[in-house]
């Protein structure tokens, strides 16, 4: 519940700087944002294109990102401090990082498709419809073996997001437990805060912090995943495709090596902003929920007595 809150609370909030992310990373064929002219209510239109499909992605991908994240960081490392025999060598960083890579693949199985059909909506094909988007996608299940290439299309940049999303979730992560563990051992010792406890203000400046850091050092992931997802497969297109190396290759000989960082001032203020909400909206419920479940038990041992 934190989880799916924290994520649809960033989604929503700072969707036009992820557009904006999005226009500056496609090919440079069709590289306007706004059309000069255009009435307040299309531009509006236009830089909120796609975010249907979000509004149905983000909440579950979010959430099954935590239930994973936290289900294993609380069995890989316990609150009684009493891990699995296999697991005492090993230091709070990996466990989180650990937890946090496995969270993440278990939330690509439901936000690669969404991002697919948001990301064409936002580079502006389809007039920016993300049910247009979906429905191209959908038109190819009518060709032989339809449906397989059509889930191939639904997954389109599968496998660069999660090589993405990866490195960017072990350095943001261990990076904001790191800073939450050391800034409350730091109140406990000094002011007798109770052990462990970190406000949702606290949480939102670490995790403004680690998503900066982790959002610069995987921008060239970005652009690479954003331009397989852009790339459409068209009925009866039979053609081979390129694989990601080849793309790569093919970027960096026309476009040159600066390409791998467009769009990283946007998705560095995006991240980061976006860090401070999700990560200080978490901590906030999460730090609510725990106060009610210890209300819940402390009444109920009053009714015992």
């Amino acid at each position: 519940m934190a989880g799916a809150l924290a994520g649809l609370t960033v989604d929503v909030s700072l969707y036009p700087l992820d557009t904006i992310k999005t226009r500056l990373q496609k090919t440079h064929e069709a590289s306007s944002f706004v059309r000069p002219r255009l009435s307040a209510i299309a531009a509006f239109r236009s830089i909120y294109a796609g975010l249907p499909s979000v509004l149905l992605g983000s909440a579950p991908s979010a959430a099954s990102f935590f239930v994973v994240y936290d289900g294993l960081k609380r069995t890989l490392q316990p609150e009684n401090g009493n891990p699995p025999p296999f697991l005492l060598s090993m230091p709070p960083s990996v466990v989180h990082m650990t937890a946090a890579s496995i969270g993440e693949i278990a939330a690509c199985a439901v936000r690669v498709p969404t991002e697919v059909v948001k990301q064409r909506a936002q580079a502006g094909l389809f007039n920016g419809s993300s049910l247009a988007a979906f429905k191209d996608i959908l038109s190819l299940s009518k060709q032989p073996a339809g449906y397989s290439i059509m889930l191939q299309e639904l997954y389109k940049g599968g496998g660069i997001t999660i090589i993405r999303e990866i490195p960017f979730t072990m350095v943001q992560f261990s990076l904001w437990e790191y800073m939450k563990n050391y800034y409350s051992m730091y109140q406990s010792f000094n002011y007798g805060r109770e052990k462990g406890l970190v406000t949702a203000s606290e949480s939102a400046v670490f995790g403004s912090l680690a998503g900066a850091v982790a959002a610069g050092f995987t921008t060239p992931l970005d652009v690479l995943k954003t331009r397989i997802m852009l790339s459409r497969r068209e009925a009866g297109d039979k053609g081979q495709r390129l694989s990601t190396m080849a793309m790569m290759r093919n970027i960096s000989k026309q476009e040159g090596m600066r390409v791998w960082f467009s769009g990283f001032v946007p998705r560095v203020m995006w991240i980061s902003v976006g860090g401070a909400v999700f990560l200080g909206t978490y901590q906030w419920a999460w730090n609510a929920l725990g106060r009610w479940n210890k209300e819940d038990q402390y009444n109920g041992r009053k009714e015992g007595i």
